[in-house]
């Protein structure tokens, strides 16, 4: 079997501890993968020092994660750092980065940023209130009743 074979092996099997909740083996087999730089892999490895899960909570280590994950374009990771501004959680609050970030998510198709984002414009939370834009926002995510 070659290196590559095992490779894939490792990160699918990763994928199924992740998806199985078993976090340890998870962080395990797919921390190699982050830290060589894989979108996903980070994504994955970030939410679990996030919360906690297979691992010691590490705000820092999550953050960097999901950062390194997002500007490679990962839309899931880009949404997970528009919460983590939101909700001040890893990171500062900051509504104008957590927007931005939605944003990115959202221009990748992701319904929950564009909904998100529209609940900000909808609420002037972080972005200045604005109901045109949070109408559109939420018809862009396919809630053509809503706003």
């Amino acid at each position: 079997m070659s290196q590559i074979d095992n490779e894939s092996m490792d990160f699918a099997s990763g994928m199924a501890a992740f998806e199985a909740k078993h976090f340890s083996r998870a962080m395990q087999m797919l921390s190699p993968f982050a830290d060589q730089g894989d979108k996903v892999a980070q994504h994955l490895c970030a939410i679990m020092h996030q919360n906690g899960l297979g691992t010691v909570r590490n705000d820092a280590k999550a953050f960097t994660l999901m950062k390194a994950s997002a500007e490679q374009g990962y839309g899931l990771a880009q949404h997970g750092m528009g919460f983590m501004y939101l909700e001040g959680e890893c990171a500062e609050k900051n509504g104008e980065e957590a927007a931005k970030w939605f944003r990115q998510a959202g221009a990748q198709g992701l319904q929950g940023s564009l909904t998100t984002l529209a609940l900000m414009y909808q609420q002037g939370n972080g972005v200045p209130q604005d109901e045109a834009e949070a109408k559109r926002l939420y018809k862009l995510a396919g809630f053509d009743d809503l706003g």
